[in-house]
């Protein structure tokens, strides 16, 4: 069957580029669901979701967008109508994927439309400020694509006809092509960084797959933790080990590559069991390009690529960090275990290498063992993170949930 594509932007000034890509999903075989969601403007010709539709889903009206007071409140308003109406069509079965088209203004309501749809669900954004540093992470869905609109601010010319040409065969191909997630078999869900860092996924990976499980391993480097927390929020683990906590270091002074602020929350909001450790928690990570702050520079440093590099967390830092995890943690409506390797939390912490502290490792212990409180529990592991030992412990507390029900695996 024809895939269905929502194209979605303000028709009444984009009207030409708009109805342009709706033309090109449909010459390659595609249909097009169209939303508009301009303020002031109409169309050239109706929409199947105007713009009175999309105000009304926000509980408003475009008249009360327009009486705002200013385009960033009526856009507001739009964004929120947008977005309810983005999740109803996809939930009716009406869509496939989306597309929309914007600058500045249309990216912001785009992005939380994207939002709106499951990890999986195709979701494109054609955009002036595409790759933009004025896009926080996470303002940005873990599978979202952005296509630069290059040449379009104002009328169709033959550079954005490229742009948006790219754009619509795209979206449909991706509506054709993807295998959204799905769960055949139960999944643990495990965050983690590249194996000369962190190595217990490769400890892990076979037991837990004869074990009947599947394992989706997330890199923790901000967008992997965004989507493992998104498919944490949908159910989709029966049981998840998050043994790299680096995000939560770097949301902590303020780093860029952090997975925002409901890091280590949705798997304990859904009552997912869940198996802890501070990997890499002793880490701030800061971007290739940035220069290193002079309040971290007499601190271990590790220089990863030309993508990253990192310097590591004072005593009374990690303190804190444990603090937060604890917070976090205590909110959890399932089981937690949080697992504790005395010896280190990351391969470059081992004694001879670059983030050796162990002041600052005893820091994090010490106050591991006071921060986390029934109901959840907490085992010292008297081993390094990538030791066989850590990955025994982590596979004997989840052997437990299995032998007493918690975690269920299928026959």
């Amino acid at each position: 069957m024809a895939k269905t594509v929502l194209v979605i932007g303000t028709y009444d000034t984009k009207d030409d580029e708009l109805h342009y890509i709706c033309e090109r999903i449909t010459a390659l075989g595609g249909h097009v669901l169209s939303m508009d969601v301009s303020v002031l403007g109409d169309p050239s010709k109706p929409t199947d979701v105007s713009k009175h539709d999309v105000a009304k889903a926000a509980g408003s009206s475009i008249q009360a967008a327009i009486d705002s007071g200013d385009e960033n409140s009526a856009m507001q308003i739009m964004a929120r109508g947008a977005a309810a109406l983005t999740a109803e069509l996809y939930s009716g079965g009406k869509i496939d994927a989306m597309l929309a088209l914007g600058g500045t203004m249309g990216t912001d309501l785009a992005l939380d439309c994207a939002q709106a749809l499951p990890m999986g669900v195709p979701k494109y954004v054609v955009s002036t400020v595409s790759f933009s540093p004025l896009i926080p992470a996470d303002r940005l869905s873990p599978d979202i694509q952005m296509i630069l609109w290059a040449g379009g601010l104002y009328g169709l010319n033959s550079v954005c006809k490229s742009s948006l040409s790219q754009a619509a065969g795209a979206v449909l191909g991706a509506a054709n092509a993807v295998e959204p997630p799905k769960v055949d078999k139960p999944v643990i869900g495990m965050m983690s960084l590249g194996s000369s860092c962190l190595r217990y996924m490769t400890h892990l990976r076979d037991p837990l797959q004869a074990r009947g499980f599947e394992v989706a391993v997330f890199h923790a480097t901000g967008m992997g933790g965004m989507a493992f927390e998104a498919l944490a929020k949908q159910g989709y683990f029966a049981a998840v080990m998050d043994f790299a906590l680096p995000e939560l270091s770097n949301l902590m002074v303020g780093s860029v590559v952090n997975a925002g602020p409901d890091r280590l929350t949705n798997a304990g909001a859904k009552g997912i069991p869940q198996i802890v450790s501070p990997g890499c928690a002793d880490l701030i990570d800061f971007a290739g390009w940035q220069d290193i702050p002079e309040a971290y520079a007499d601190r271990p440093f590790h220089e990863h690529n030309r993508l990253i590099k990192s310097s590591g967390l004072s005593p009374e830092e990690r303190r804190a960090l444990v603090q937060d995890v604890a917070a976090r943690l205590s909110r959890a409506t399932g089981p937690v275990h949080v697992l504790m390797p005395t010896h280190g939390v990351e391969e470059w912490d081992r004694e001879g290498e670059p983030a050796y502290d162990p002041e600052g490792l005893a820091a994090m212990v010490d106050e591991m063992s006071k921060a986390i409180k029934p109901p959840a529990l907490l085992t010292m592991l008297d081993c390094h993170i990538n030791d066989q030992a850590f990955s025994d412990a982590a596979l004997a507390v989840l052997d437990g949930w299995i032998a007493d029900g918690t975690v269920k695996v299928q026959a």
